[in-house]
Formats: structure tokens, sequence, C-alpha cells
């Protein structure tokens, strides 16, 4: 899945995506350190693999979408 990225705090590691609808999701350090990142700024468009569904629904990974 796809999403943009709209909230990063780089000493938590953590911070939220906006799905294509426009819906925020946020991610924590597990997912952001499981894509192998380093940085990530509001805007860039990022590939999520997410669990769960409805409000137990989480990013397990986000890493950077590359064409």
């Amino acid at each position: 899945m796809q999403a943009t990225s709209y909230t990063y705090d780089p000493e938590t590691r953590s911070g939220s995506v906006l799905l294509d609808d426009g819906t925020p999701l946020p991610f924590d350090a597990a997912a952001f350190d499981a894509g192998g990142l380093r940085l990530l700024r509001p805007g860039q468009r990022v590939r999520i693999d997410v669990e769960g569904e409805g409000d137990a629904r989480r990013i397990v990974l986000i890493t950077l979408q590359t064409l």
C-alpha cells in the first residue's frame, strides 16, 4: 500500500502517514526500523505494510516508494 509521510520525530523514530484517502495512520519505531530508513521528510511517498483491521490496523513496515 502507498501513503504520504505526514509527521516524523527523529528522536522517537515514529510518526504518521496519510493514506491516499486522507486517513492518518501512525507508525512506531519498530515499523520505521524494519524498513531500514534513516530519515523521513513530510511529503515523501512511502510504501507501507499493515496488519490488522479497523482500529487495530497498524503499520509494520515503512519504506520509501521507488518507481
